[in-house]
């Protein structure tokens, strides 16, 4: 079998928030002729991006077609949960003619493309590409590109700084391994903040790759699928952080999953969400929040203090009206007590 029969997969990585979920959305609506199938790696045990997409299915990329790895890590359980997932879209008939797989916003990407060299799938799949989405105003702030230069004049006053997080090891694997970068949410970040951004690629790519500004996820599919980039065939020049080591760790960052009752003033808890990143560092929050008077159930996506939020469909009769919010961070920034007591508080605070 050659190499352009091979089923493509298109792997999606990007930190936290950059607009994966996103981009997946637009591609299955706008899928051009291609029957689309989509593999979610959720970090934490509540499935939002998974679920999200699941009620975008469309005849080009059914529901059965749309399948989650929640709860562990898509290239640290590649023999128990990867393999027999593609397996399973692979004998799906008819058969997808493309796979999109969106990783975690904590995955290392390296380790992932090292999972198709199995001989199990290795003649039957080739990765088409990698896509790394940056979200133009958090690269342009330094957040995962840090200037080493002015970090070292702090060290100089302060030996407890570390200009190296595993924040910035993440985001610069993630470019590394990338073959196309989507810069997305450029409106935010303003000219001056994209050039910055793209400054800040550029220095942390190990080749020239192509930068593409997306808002809203809406970029042809012609730009990002039928790369052809063999990309397992390709690893040396994908250089990682974790090179020459047998796996890796994320240890680094926990979630945990917060329960709360119906609530009765949405922008309490927009607020106190905020508050989760202003005052515990906490990095993302994603979940679904149950609205009294309200028939529909509320999206929550937050990237820091930056908190989006919609009603996006009504609650089905047969499930329970509850809030369920997955709160990530790095592990000495969870504080669950903390964490819960702020937004529980967002119920004792309402009117």
């Amino acid at each position: 079998m050659s190499t352009l029969e091979k089923l493509p997969v298109t792997v999606i990585t990007g930190f936290l928030g950059s607009g994966k979920t996103t981009l997946i959305r637009h591609l299955m609506s706008e899928p051009q002729g291609k029957r689309l199938a989509v593999v979610v790696n959720e970090f934490g045990d509540v499935g939002v991006d998974g679920e999200i997409l699941k009620s975008c299915a469309i005849p080009d990329c059914p529901a059965e077609n749309i399948m989650e790895l929640a709860n562990g890590c898509i290239c640290c359980t590649v023999a128990d949960d990867f393999i027999p997932t593609i397996e399973a879209l692979m004998a799906l008939d008819p058969r997808p003619d493309h796979i999109l797989i969106e990783t975690s916003g904590l995955a290392l990407p390296k380790p992932l493309l090292k999972a198709f060299d199995w001989p199990d799938i290795r003649s039957k799949i080739t990765v088409d590409g990698v896509i790394a989405l940056a979200d133009a105003e958090a690269v342009a702030a330094g957040r995962f590109a840090p200037n080493v230069a002015a970090v070292d004049a702090q060290r100089m006053a302060d030996d407890s700084i570390d200009h190296e997080t595993p924040l910035s090891e993440v985001f610069e694997d993630q470019i590394s391994c990338a073959d196309i970068i989507l810069l997305t949410k450029p409106d935010l970040a303003g000219p001056e903040g994209v050039a910055k951004a793209r400054e800040i690629i550029a220095a942390e790519a190990p080749r020239p790759l192509p930068v593409v500004e997306v808002a809203e996820g809406a970029v042809d599919v012609r730009v990002v699928l039928g790369l052809e980039a063999a990309a397992e065939d390709d690893m040396d020049a994908r250089p990682s952080h974790h090179d020459g080591h047998d796996d890796h760790e994320h240890d680094d960052f926990e979630s945990i999953v917060v329960e709360l009752p119906e609530q009765t003033n949405p922008a309490q808890l927009v607020a106190n969400i905020e508050r989760l990143a202003n005052e515990l560092n906490i990095l993302r929050v994603k979940g679904y929040a149950a609205v009294q008077g309200k028939p529909m159930r509320l999206l929550v996506q937050a990237v820091g203090a930056r908190v989006r939020h919609q009603y996006d469909r009504p609650w089905k009769p047969e499930e329970e009206r509850r809030s369920r919010l997955v709160v990530i961070a790095e592990h000495d920034d969870i504080d669950a007590a903390a964490i819960r007591g702020i937004l529980t508080g967002v119920t004792e605070a309402a009117e």
